[in-house]
């Protein structure tokens, strides 16, 4: 069961800000601003999802589907990658782009793709910038993390090794959700509602960070604050899938200061 902060909630994590009525009724009874109240109740975890995230992954992707898609005849460029495919699962990036296959020929096409994407990752992918820093605050703080993935396994195995080499403390980034094992991938929020109980905390308990709108709009239908890495899509369009933040990496002094808040 999912742990909320209300039970008038019946199981379903509370959204994030979700008392801003009451907020601002006992605001005004008290003669001050609502800005005046903190609405960010106390972070407890960290949600990570993996690539374009944990680690710049985005150019493997793209040059894996490139070449897949080429031998279909489609010249992939960027802008369709990232409106088309950057997010999705190969399940439905597979039925839009090749609707001519079969669920078997899809699912072999996809297989046959993450397995050129693991070839060429294995030689490139290094973590984001500043995450040995974010990973040290959530050390010293005792907050709880998880990853939270449309990834197929083998991906997340290989991306989690490449986040962990080198510091024996990157290894244990708690549990990894995968949308295979999930009753729908993002941007359905059933990923992360798990994640959420996986950790045992509330979703205004935590912050998500994501690369992709889809992501992004998975973490926020969960209740979730959710941080956007612009690694793979521009500011104004994670924005508006719901992003609060827009960073570049996790060095950005706008991170910093937002985690400040949120233990204020």
């Amino acid at each position: 069961m999912l742990h909320c902060a209300s039970a008038g909630w019946a199981g379903k994590p509370r959204p994030y800000g979700v008392d801003r009525e009451i907020v601002g009724a006992m605001a005004y009874s008290l003669g001050v601003g609502p800005e005046f109240l903190d609405e960010s109740p106390m972070l407890s975890a960290l949600l990570f999802d993996l690539d374009g995230t944990l680690v710049d992954s985005n150019p493997v992707h793209y040059r894996a589907w490139k070449q897949i898609l080429t031998e279909f005849g489609i010249d992939l460029d960027q802008p369709t990658y990232d409106r088309q495919i950057s997010g999705r699962t190969n399940a439905e990036i597979v039925a839009d782009l090749l609707p001519q296959l079969s669920v078997a020929e899809g699912a072999a096409l996809s297989d046959h793709k993450e397995q050129c994407y693991r070839d060429w990752a294995r030689e490139t992918l290094a973590p984001l910038a500043g995450f040995d820093r974010l990973w040290q605050r959530l050390g010293d703080r005792g907050w709880r993390s998880a990853v939270v993935t449309n990834a197929p396994r083998a991906n997340a195995e290989l991306v989690l090794s490449v986040v962990g080499a080198g510091d024996r403390a990157f290894q244990s980034l708690g549990p990894v959700i995968l949308a295979e094992d999930c009753p729908a991938g993002k941007p359905d929020p059933a990923p992360y509602r798990i994640a959420l109980e996986r950790v045992n905390v509330a979703a205004e308990q935590a912050i998500a960070f994501e690369d992709s709108p889809a992501g992004i709009r998975s973490a926020v239908a969960a209740g979730i604050e959710t941080i956007a890495l612009t690694t793979s899509h521009p500011a104004a369009q994670l924005y508006g899938a719901g992003a609060t933040l827009a960073i570049a990496d996790f060095h950005d002094p706008a991170l910093w200061r937002r985690l400040d808040e949120r233990e204020a």
